[in-house]
């Protein structure tokens, strides 16, 4: 079997495949002060929850945007499933050619997540990630990596205007039947959450512009990834597993 993980900054998305088949997966919070021990304890607390051993795991493969976390995770892998890890950087078949100034640069999780929507939906395609940061992806209908940009993710935005705004309080992330409203809890969620409605649909649009095709599907993931896609008038589909998917085929074309 094989275990995958995706390391953010925010959460660390982990899934165990049998072949093709996602046996179960889990959403665990980013902490980089844990161990490789404490770790290690949330891990296999979960496997025995879901009738799973450390001895059923023979690969496992990451994907990370928080190198300080590397060092524990790695160590995990080696003292408690006797694995080394595929880690997805420089040097890693992907399959998919990345046309970036410094292809270094771009995260890890990026490229993942192209490879899957790819593999799964073929191209153009964009790709719009909502975790801590939202990320926009452009991939051509010859599955080239063409690039996109980065915006400041909901959470750190709403966590942003409750740090500077001394008067306003801090709120839950839920959408408001409008924009209009007649409270102040109300009033900053609809502008958090309509407001990156809005701009997701402008820079959607834009990318389809610059692409010169109209017709490229866009595929949403994310933790956050449902609650925009409600409203948004250019994501067709939301795929909260693609991270997972993306690892799986990597590893497989590193075999």
């Amino acid at each position: 079997m094989l275990l995958v993980m995706d390391i953010g900054n925010t959460n660390i998305v982990a899934g165990v495949y049998d072949g093709k088949k996602l046996l179960s997966h889990w959403r665990l919070a980013s902490d980089r002060d844990k161990s490789a021990d404490e770790f290690a304890m949330i891990i296999l607390n979960l496997f025995q929850y879901k009738g799973l051993s450390p001895k059923d795991i023979d690969a496992i493969a990451i994907s990370s945007v928080v190198p300080p976390m590397m060092n524990a995770i790695e160590e995990m892998c080696h003292k408690y499933f006797n694995v080394k890890p595929l880690i997805v950087g420089p040097g890693i078949k992907t399959g998919m050619n990345i046309r970036y100034e410094n292809p270094k640069e771009v995260g890890a999780d990026r490229i993942v997540n192209a490879v899957a929507a790819y593999e799964i939906y073929g191209g153009p395609i964009i790709v719009v990630d909502f975790g801590t940061a939202t990320t926009f992806c452009a991939i051509s209908d010859k599955g080239e990596y063409l690039g996109g940009c980065i915006a400041p993710g909901i959470a750190i935005s709403t966590e942003a205007l409750y740090q500077r705004a001394a008067k306003l309080p801090k709120v839950e992330l839920v959408k408001p039947p409008q924009v209009i409203c007649k409270n102040t809890v109300n009033s900053i969620q609809a502008g958090i959450i309509y407001g990156y409605v809005g701009q997701v649909d402008y820079i959607v649009r834009r990318m389809k512009k610059e692409l010169g095709r109209e017709d490229a599907k866009v595929i949403a993931t994310g933790g956050l990834a449902h609650m925009i896609a409600e409203e948004s008038e250019t994501i067709q589909e939301t795929n909260p597993l693609l991270t997972l998917e993306g690892l799986r085929i990597i590893y497989e074309r590193n075999l």
